[in-house]
Order: structure tokens, then C-alpha cells, then sequence
């Protein structure tokens, strides 16, 4: 078994150590991956995020199937049906003509909910987008000019979040009636949602705003503009990215709450927080009426919040999950790399 010395290292040649040597030349290939590319190899190594992603697939299919469900069961969203109460007046539970039930008025349940999938997705996803703009326009003008813009937007995000945002939102929609109340409720979300989201691109630009590449743009004549949206934002986008599906579960659950609190959605568009609503006075009697619509509504959220937490992690530089699985003769970079060291010493 003969010795082979290569830039100082002893590699012996023949025997087991060939494949610690074809490791290091393995390792020598090795490409440069940028975060955004290892976030998504921690997202697609990461059953939580898989899970939660094809929940929330199948909510979305839900709600833009909503109109094929009501054909195919030949049941409308909002139209009544005698059948659908017993004689007594109590919804008749899940069945041959009501899959899951029907509601204290006879509409069928199965249906209300894929439409009420509708609502809830349009105001999450809507309400928090609006948001995030704003946050993130404020947050970077915020960081960047410093000095009086920087205490006049941080002051008012702090006046935005200090305050009682149910009670505010609950005038509102009192003074508003029910002309435009989706409307309504997808602008009270966002304004309150906006500071939170801002002041993470605040503290992020006021970092990332003293670095070299910042200075090297100003001294070519870049513009303001130019650096903040070309230069800072794309390195400011992660956590906004984190906040924002940790937002969407957030606005979801507060649209549901306003409806439960008969001031949100009018009625009869179908609204998972106005079905909860109307079903506490049938529980002890019609259990699927309340169970039904909270499952779906603790399902989306959760596969939001889960999601959310997955894509925390993948944009984490500490968090290190993809190597932790190596099949069984594969040696690491690092620890290739580790042997070749002790035998060079040697």
C-alpha cells in the first residue's frame, strides 16, 4: 500500500482510504448555493412544511371549487330547504341529502363551508399582502433616512400598535354599516397589521444599510430609490417573508372573530366565524354544525401557523437540518476534509 504526498496531505492509495480520497475530490465540485436555494431544500426536506403546504393547497382548491361542490350536490349556498329541518325546527344531521348536515335555516353545511373557504382566504391573503406593502415601504423609508423620518414613522408605528385594535375595528364597522364590509375589514387588518411588519424592516435596514455594498452604491451615484428597493430590500426579504405566512393564519382568525361577533361578514354570504356563531345555539343538538366549520377553520390556520414556522427555520443560518441524515459509507465535506488535516499532521 504505497503513500501518494498532495499539497502537504498523506493520502494513502489502495485499501478503504480510496473512498475518503474520492470524497475529497467530491468535495472539491462542490457548488455555492445561495440562502434562498438552501431555504428551499430545508422546506422540501421538512415534512411539517410538505404537510401543512398540501393543507393549504387543498383549501385554496376548496374555495375555487366551491360553485362545482354546489352543482354537483345540487345544493346552493344560501338557499333553504325544508327537508333540512325536522319538524321540530332542529337541522337534521349528516346524510344521504346533507353530507355534513344542514343548518338551523336547512342550507346545506358542506357547501356553506366551501364557500366560506372563499372569505377567509380572500381576507388573509389579501389583508396581509396590503399589509406587508405598507410595513415594507415604511419600514425601509424608516431605516434608510433615519434622523427625523426615522423618529416621525416610529413613533406613529408605535401609536398604530398601541392601539386596541377589536375595539377600534368594532366602531368602525358600526359607523360603516353593511355597505362595503368586506372592504372595510380587509383595511382594518392591514392598518394594524402594517407596524409589525415595519418595524422588522426598520431594524433590518438600519443593519444592513452600513454595509460595503451600500456605501459602494452610493459612491457610484446610485440613487435612494435605487438602493433601497435594488440594493437593501432583496436583503431584507427573509424575515419579511416569515411574518407575512405567520400573518395570514392571523387575519383569518380575526375576520372569524369579527364575524362571530355578528359584525363581520353580513350575512347570508357564508363565514366560518358566522356559522360558529349560529351554531352555539344548536350544539347540544346539531354537534356537526359547530364541529364542521371549526375544523376547517382550525385547519387552515394551523397549516398556516405550521408553515410559518417551517419557513422560520429554513431562513435560520443556525438552523442546520438537511445533513443530519447521511446514508451509512458517506462521509461529510467537513469531516473529509477533518481527516485529511490529522493525516497531514501525522
Amino acid at each position: 500500500m504505497g503513500h501518494t504526498v498532495t499539497q502537504g496531505m498523506i493520502v494513502e492509495i489502495g485499501g478503504p482510504d480510496a473512498e475518503t480520497v474520492a470524497a475529497i475530490g467530491a468535495a472539491k465540485t462542490i457548488e455555492g448555493r445561495s440562502p434562498w436555494r438552501l431555504a428551499f431544500e430545508r422546506l422540501r426536506h421538512d415534512r411539517a412544511a410538505i404537510a401543512s403546504s398540501v393543507v393549504i393547497v387543498l383549501i385554496a382548491l376548496m374555495a375555487i371549487l366551491a360553485p362545482l361542490v354546489a352543482h354537483l350536490t345540487g345544493h346552493g349556498p344560501d338557499t333553504q330547504y325544508s327537508f333540512g329541518r325536522s319538524p321540530a325546527g332542529i337541522p337534521v344531521g349528516p346524510g344521504h341529502h346533507f353530507l355534513l348536515g344542514a343548518d338551523e335555516l336547512g342550507r346545506d353545511v358542506l357547501v356553506r363551508i366551501f364557500y366560506g373557504a372563499r372569505i377567509s382566504l380572500l381576507v388573509g391573503v389579501v389583508a396581509s399582502s396590503l399589509a406587508t406593502a405598507v410595513g415594507v415601504v415604511i419600514g425601509l423609508a424608516a431605516g434608510y433616512f433615519g434622523r427625523v423620518v426615522d423618529t416621525i414613522l416610529a413613533r406613529f408605528m408605535d401609536a398604530v400598535l398601541s392601539l386596541p385594535y377589536l375595539i377600534f375595528a368594532i366602531a368602525l364597522v358600526s359607523v360603516v354599516g353593511n355597505s362595503d364590509r368586506l372592504l372595510v375589514i380587509i383595511g382594518v387588518i392591514a392598518f394594524f397589521s402594517f407596524a409589525s411588519v415595519g418595524r422588522i424592516v426598520r431594524g433590518q435596514v438600519l443593519s444592513v444599510k452600513e454595509k460595503e455594498f451600500v456605501e459602494a452604491a452610493h459612491a457610484l451615484g446610485a440613487g435612494n430609490l435605487r438602493i433601497m428597493f435594488v440594493d437593501i430590500l432583496p436583503n431584507v426579504l427573509a424575515p419579511v417573508i416569515v411574518y407575512l405566512t405567520l400573518l395570514i393564519p392571523a387575519s383569518i382568525v380575526f375576520e372569524a372573530t369579527l364575524s362571530f361577533l355578528s359584525i363581520g361578514i353580513v350575512p347570508p354570504t357564508p363565514s366560518w366565524g358566522d356559522m360558529l356563531s349560529e351554531a352555539l345555539q344548536y350544539y347540544q343538538v346539531a354537534w356537526w354544525y359547530l364541529i364542521f366549520p371549526g375544523l376547517a377553520l382550525l385547519a387552515t390556520t394551523l397549516a398556516f401557523n405550521l408553515l410559518g414556522d417551517s419557513v422560520r427555520d429554513a431562513f435560520d443560518p443556525r438552523y442546520n437540518r438537511l445533513f443530519t441524515r447521511k446514508p451509512a459509507g458517506i462521509f461529510t465535506a467537513t469531516a473529509v476534509l477533518s481527516t485529511a488535516d490529522e493525516d497531514s499532521a501525522v
